[in-house]
């Protein structure tokens, strides 16, 4: 069953950049952050393959891709973002259930925003299983959309450029990212916390030292 799913996407993804190129990315790109449905290191993965390896075109191309990719991630993020702003709690939870995404890890999401701010949405697109998710508890909490879009496009960037590259240098192996993704999931979330706790630390001191200024001015 999973393998003729897999099979669809692909086929949708090849009729896709067949057709639209990199535009094509940016759209599946869309539909992928404002919905979580296609799985994203099988997008970029495929993009890195089809529309530079197979092409024999420079591995600069990738960060062109990227770009593409990020725009694409923004959009799609931005989608969420609104719903749950303009919706609010009402509206996230019927979405959860038509998704089937479990409310306690939205509402894990929304605490952990409110917690780190800004620089969560930054790393949280950096995360498999939440990287989708962090906008929502984004918008449900109202924070500045400049701020959300700049955040999401950094972490969007750099997630989107590194599976483009590692669908380049693997060529038609690309398809291995997906157990790879699986297997490093783990210890990205990990790593991930350890950066979100160093950077709560880090902006306590920040803090901390503004108000012995301010202390001082007195």
């Amino acid at each position: 069953m999973i393998d003729k799913i897999e099979q669809t996407i692909l086929n949708a993804l090849q009729f896709l950049y067949d057709e639209l190129g990199w535009f094509g990315v940016t759209l599946i790109m869309v539909v992928e952050n404002a919905t979580g449905l296609t799985p994203s290191e099988v997008v970029l993965g495929f993009a890195g393959w089809m529309l530079i390896d197979a092409h024999n075109l420079p591995f600069s191309t990738v960060f062109l891709g990227g770009l593409f990719a990020a725009i694409g991630s923004v959009i799609g993020a931005s989608i969420m973002y609104w719903v749950a702003r303009l919706g609010g709690r009402p509206v996230v939870d019927r979405a959860a259930k038509l998704f089937r995404i479990d409310m306690r890890h939205i509402q894990r999401v929304e605490k952990m925003t409110e917690n780190y701010g800004i620089g969560f949405i930054f790393f949280g697109r950096l995360l498999p299983g939440i990287r989708t998710l962090v906008a929502v508890p984004a918008g449900l909490t109202r924070m500045s959309f400049t701020r959300f879009v700049l955040a999401t496009f950094a972490g969007a960037y750099i997630w989107c450029t590194v599976f483009i590259s590692a669908g380049y240098f693997l060529g038609h192996e690309w398809h291995i990212l997906s157990g790879i993704v699986k297997q490093v999931t783990p210890y990205a979330l990990v790593v991930g916390m350890i950066a979100g706790v160093g950077y709560l630390v880090w902006q306590m001191q920040v803090k901390q030292r503004m108000a012995q200024v301010e202390l001082h001015k007195d």
